[in-house]
């Protein structure tokens, strides 16, 4: 009897393992859902306030 239903160990093997049909599936809409929850949540930051910069003032020409 082969061990192939035992948790992969190492890097190479949890990338075979998410790459075969059925968990491949999941491992696809599961980082769907993720990139749109990160991208939902950065969407509702507030951007930073940035300090007005204004302009020196303008003096008239001395002639």
């Amino acid at each position: 009897m082969s061990e192939d239903n035992s948790p992969p160990h190492t890097f190479k093997g949890l990338l075979r393992w998410a790459t075969t049909p059925p968990q491949a599936w999941g491992v696809y809409l599961l980082a769907i859902i993720l990139v749109w929850l990160l991208s939902f949540y950065a969407g509702t930051l507030k951007p930073k306030k940035i300090p007005d910069a204004s302009p020196p003032p303008v003096t008239a020409p001395r002639s």
